[in-house]
């Protein structure tokens, strides 16, 4: 039988993911599978008539990137409703919504975003929007992403406020706009597009309680074969409790190569700069841990629950108390020679003690880790904060993906978006080069990993997390073609610079999706 080679990618530099570094050599791909990956010339014995040759040079070619902790429930909210971007007072916010307004129907919110907090007071606009508006909800969310502007109609329809302004707390107004089909299908596909042109094929997407119905189009847009992005959603308990029941039948309604249903999510603790953060020992001149309230035992029950019905679990864990309480609950899980049988993982792990993290090696939990992290605040405010609240010593053991790695630990990238929108190169300056936004010096260089684990977490662990690996992951014979091309090779490129690296093509199932 012949094979019909339909695309070769020819590259000085081909980071496989089997290797430590990149390589020299050209890969053949025959519809959406990889058929050779070899390194002299004999790719010219397998072009046919009808095979696209691409010399890409010097760029380099690497497995597609798997971004493990996206949300694009809250990434849409900031495209509804009106754009208050070029809004600068209050008489002009008033003008838009009632223009706005005549284009709903009855009884429809009033939803705006991209509000500038910085032109104008958002408690002077709640008292009009009050008084004019006393029934009808309206929220306009900021273009920080930090607030949102409330009415008293929209504080009692939705139960929350602009202090609480996080998907958790308004989770209510996802089943509007998630079923608001001409919105949606154009917000879905530009966050595709986004994400292909930062070099990303596969997903673990957030969905909070039931989604909503939002399966229902993943389902519709699976079946038209719409997609140009893996999709592997969990269910994120918020307006109930864990739904088995439901994640059963996910698992028997989605077992295609596209989209997956992929297990549970839960928040335990917050930020250690917030002191939400469960530490192991008092936050700096204080005799508390924790200044909130977590229901371990509750998470418990339902990671148990999940994993008695061979579905993952991943908890998001920021302090080193967090971590330890949170590896306590999955050593009670299943296991096969010590090791956790369903792929429980632990997202963020800001602040982590060195045994814990042996301890995670060995029971064979996944890290899914926010390596652009630092990219969110300048350095000395990040470094202040962190001597005030847990001082100099305890603070050698923030972000330690080092110790992670050498314990064994699985790790993944994430970014939380739309917290941070997946970018494998500056994750590289920060997770590699240890750097702040603003560069100097680096910060617990001791922790950072090579460029070589951060391309693995970002490709094979990531695929690993979704249990994946047997069909994505590297760049060899056999696997399905999800690759990704960046402009430069990272490896060469001094780190001042990493950050002006970019993708320069994305291929999923053996398509080009993308290209710069």
């Amino acid at each position: 039988m012949c094979i019909i080679i339909d695309l070769i990618l020819c590259s000085n530099y081909i980071f496989t993911g089997l290797n430590e570094k990149p390589e020299k050599g050209y890969i053949a791909v025959s519809g959406n599978t990889i058929i050779k990956v070899g390194k002299d010339d004999s790719y010219k014995e397998l072009i046919g008539e009808n095979t696209t040759v691409l010399d890409l040079k010097d760029q380099l070619v690497t497995p597609g990137f798997v971004d493990v902790h996206t949300f694009f429930t809250g990434y849409a909210i900031y495209h509804i409703g009106m754009d208050l971007s070029e809004v600068d007072s209050e008489e002009m916010c008033l003008g838009k919504i009632e223009e706005y307004e005549r284009t709903l129907t009855q009884g429809q919110t009033i939803y705006g975003h991209g509000w500038d907090v910085n032109q104008f007071p958002a408690k002077g606009m709640e008292k009009v929007l009050n008084k004019k508006y006393p029934e009808k909800p309206v929220i306009l969310f900021s273009a920080n992403r930090s607030t949102c502007i409330m009415n008293q109609a929209a504080k009692n329809t939705y139960g929350f406020t602009p202090s609480a302004c996080y998907p958790e707390a308004y989770y209510r107004i996802m089943r509007e706009y998630l079923n608001h089909r001409s919105f949606i299908e154009k917000e879905f596909r530009d966050y595709m597009n986004l994400l292909n042109s930062r070099g990303v094929t596969a997903v673990k997407e957030m969905g909070f309680d039931d989604f909503y119905g939002f399966d229902t189009f993943l389902k519709e847009k699976e079946e038209s074969k719409e997609l140009t992005l893996r999709i592997y959603f969990m269910s994120q308990p918020v307006g109930e409790r864990i739904n088995i029941e439901h994640g059963k039948r996910m698992r028997e309604k989605f077992t295609g190569d596209f989209v997956r249903f992929s297990g549970y999510n839960r928040m335990t603790d917050g930020t250690v700069a917030s002191k939400k953060g469960d530490l192991l020992k008092p936050y700096e001149g204080t005799d508390s841990c924790c200044s909130i309230h977590i229901d371990y035992e509750g998470i418990e029950k339902e990671v148990l629950l999940a994993d008695q019905n061979d579905f993952r679990y991943s908890l998001h864990a920021q302090g080193d108390g967090a971590v330890h309480k949170v590896l306590d609950i999955f050593d009670k899980c299943k296991k096969e020679n010590g090791k956790i049988v369903n792929r429980h993982a632990i997202t963020d792990m800001e602040f982590t003690a060195p045994e814990d993290l042996k301890r995670m090696g060995e029971l064979g939990v996944i890290g899914e880790i926010y390596f652009q992290i630092m990219s969110l605040d300048p350095g000395d405010e990040v470094k202040a904060a962190i001597l005030e609240t847990i001082g100099k010593e305890r603070g050698q053991y923030y972000w330690n993906r080092r110790k992670m790695i050498d314990s064994g630990v699985v790790l993944s990238g994430a970014t939380d978006l739309p917290l941070m929108i997946t970018d494998i190169p500056e994750s590289i300056y920060h997770g590699c080069g240890g750097y702040f936004p603003e560069g100097g010096e680096p910060f617990n260089k001791q922790n950072t990993i090579t460029i070589s684990e951060i391309l693995k977490a970002w490709t094979l662990g990531g695929q690993k997390n979704l249990g994946m690996e047997e069909k994505y992951g590297t760049i060899e014979a056999g696997k399905i073609a999800d690759i990704t091309v960046l402009d430069n090779n990272v490896f060469q490129v001094p780190m001042e610079q990493m950050r002006d690296v970019k993708v320069a093509m994305t291929i999923v199932d053996g398509s080009i999706v993308y290209k710069k």
